[in-house]
């Protein structure tokens, strides 16, 4: 739902911000107030082709802002959201456009800079705008199919998600078919590769942990002259005539005595003593450790050729040892195909003869529940449109086959339609423009609101050439659209007004020798002037104002009774 609206130095509108409500705004005035250029600035806002002409006389730039409320149930939009990076889990999205005069756009998203490709892709998932010249979705071929399925409801949608799996697995068949059978040459060059490949890891041996055991004893022999000196000046400073355990065994001596005389040096002897023991025992150790460690230029030699060997195997296959064997395990399995290379095709030749047929018969179901949603959503466009005084008028879902198979189906979906009896349906995008094509429109809206997942729709006076009942029907029409959801609606028919649940009045005024767009929200007594001023033109009558008394009342009930 379009929440707020903020226009900057667009045309004649200097400077406008709008707030708009659930259900049904219709926006009245005179010709060439502005009411166009609100949905204009809307249509710019979604992405619509921007011009420096629009930028208002005088200024060097128009900027456009709108917050909207995104639906729980409009998942497309979110899903377009998500996949662009840009955050709406509080479920509020704020479009932002700016257009300078040298023909420069600047778009953002909830802040996020982005492209008028993605403001449209993102804007046509939030409104919708109908005029006598645009009709969005319900106007592209390639959209009917969604809307169709997306009519079709939440029974539908099981069978699509498993067609949709099923397709998938199929194409990923496809594929592993297609690269292991493209030529017997490459398969061979590819298991000479492989095997020599398996036979340099086998050969090398490796086992995990080997690389770390080795670098650990190559530091040792790499550092032994210096491993060697710090191991006898460490025995020398403990075993030397005046080293640690000569002057430690002559303090404990000291303090014996001196714990003869007083046991208040008990615990430092005990101290002192097992210091002596400790230091005596590392003096061991590190004798031991002299005697074992020696100089050995071959062991080393061998340790570096080792890994570098295994230098020279990370650099083909893996950063660690672990890649390796795990990359051997893989080409092992791959060789094993190879080698086997007949019948492991007749298996992947076999599968895909499987899954075709699967994916066959999934589409050939959901064609099935399709012509079912078809014949239903037919019948329900005529109803509409016996509503709007277009009894004979034809509507018809025309089904085709494509050459293959793709993520939705086998089906080609396109809309038909006859607006004159006698006349053959034709497709729906081929009509020519009308108050005939605008009913038909609306009618379609009327039932395709509920399913397109968008909230805000606007209508920029789809009601020319009505009148009379047509128009009351049209005004009907429309107000059922808003229900549950947000109409805008410019109009020049007092019974379309008549029917809203919030009425602006644009005006336009002079001020300064400069021309600019003000826009009023009308009480309930202002409704009934304006509702007046449509009825009779310039000049407002009692009779006019009793007329549009009567309508507002009329409407009342008629939207009562919704």
């Amino acid at each position: 739902m379009l929440q707020e609206l903020t226009i900057k130095n667009l045309a004649i509108i200097e400077s406008l911000s709008l707030s708009f409500e659930e259900g049904m705004t219709v926006l009245t005035g005179e010709t060439g107030a502005g009411k166009s250029i609100i949905i204009d600035a809307l249509g710019l806002l979604v992405g619509g082709r921007g011009s420096s002409h629009f930028i208002r006389h005088g200024e060097d730039k128009l900027s456009l802002e709108g917050l909207f409320i995104l639906a729980d149930d409009n998942v497309v939009a979110r899903k377009t959201l998500i996949d662009n990076g840009i955050d709406a889990t509080d479920n509020m999205v704020v479009l932002e456009r700016t257009v300078f005069k040298s023909g420069k756009n600047i778009c953002r998203i909830n802040g996020k800079l982005a492209t008028t490709v993605l403001l449209r892709d993102v804007g046509s998932k939030l409104i919708d705008i109908h005029s006598q010249h645009e009709h969005q979705e319900l106007m592209h071929d390639e959209f009917h199919l969604t809307l169709l399925d997306r009519y079709s409801g939440e029974a539908f949608q099981k069978p699509l998600q498993a067609y949709e799996k099923t397709f998938a697995l199929y194409k990923k068949a496809q594929k592993e078919f297609r690269d292991f059978t493209k030529g017997e040459q490459e398969l061979a060059q590819r298991l000479d590769m492989l095997q020599f490949q398996n036979q340099e890891i086998e050969a090398a041996h490796l086992q995990v942990g080997e690389e770390e055991t080795l670098l650990a004893e190559k530091n040792i022999l790499a550092n032994f002259e210096k491993l060697n000196d710090n191991l006898n000046l460490a025995y020398n400073a403990l075993q030397a005539e005046s080293g640690g355990l000569s002057a430690t065994s002559e303090a404990m001596r000291q303090i014996e005595a001196a714990k003869n005389v007083s046991h208040d040096f008990d615990t430092l002897h005990e101290t002192i003593a097992s210091s002596y023991y400790q230091l005596e025992d590392a003096a061991m150790q590190i004798r031991q450790a002299l005697d074992q460690i020696e100089f050995q230029p071959e062991q080393l030699n061998q340790i570096e050729n080792r890994l570098a060997e295994m230098n020279q195997l990370k650099r083909k296959y893996g950063k660690k040892v672990e890649d390796i064997m795990a990359y051997h395990v893989e080409i092992q399995d791959e060789i094993q195909k190879l080698a086997n290379s007949e019948a492991h095709v007749g298996e992947l030749s076999k599968n895909v003869e499987k899954l075709a047929h699967q994916v066959a018969e999934e589409a050939s179901r959901l064609t099935a529940l399709r012509k079912k949603a078809a014949k239903q959503l037919e019948a329900q466009i005529k109803t509409e449109l016996g509503q709007l005084y277009m009894e004979k008028a034809i509507f018809e879902v025309h089904f085709s086959a494509k050459e293959e198979f793709s993520e939705t189906g086998g089906d080609e979906v396109v809309f038909y339609m006859s607006t004159n009896p006698g006349e053959p349906a034709k497709p729906m995008t081929k009509i020519a423009s009308g108050g005939e094509l605008s009913r038909m429109m609306l009618a379609l809206k009327t039932i395709f609101s509920k399913h397109q997942g968008i909230t805000s729709i606007i209508f920029d006076e789809v009601d020319t050439g009505v009148s009379g009942r047509v128009a009351q029907a049209i005004a009907e029409k429309i107000y059922a659209v808003s229900v549950g959801s947000q109409v805008l609606c410019i109009t020049h028919l007092p019974q379309v007004a008549a029917m809203a649940d919030h009425h602006y009045y644009i005006t336009k005024q002079v001020e300064n020798e400069r021309t600019s767009t003000n826009v009023k929200i009308l009480k309930e007594d202002e409704k009934s002037l304006e509702i007046s001023r449509m009825i009779a033109g310039t000049e407002v009558t009692e009779l006019a104002k009793q007329h549009a008394e009567e309508m507002l009342s009329q409407a009342s009930k008629a939207k009562s009774a919704k």
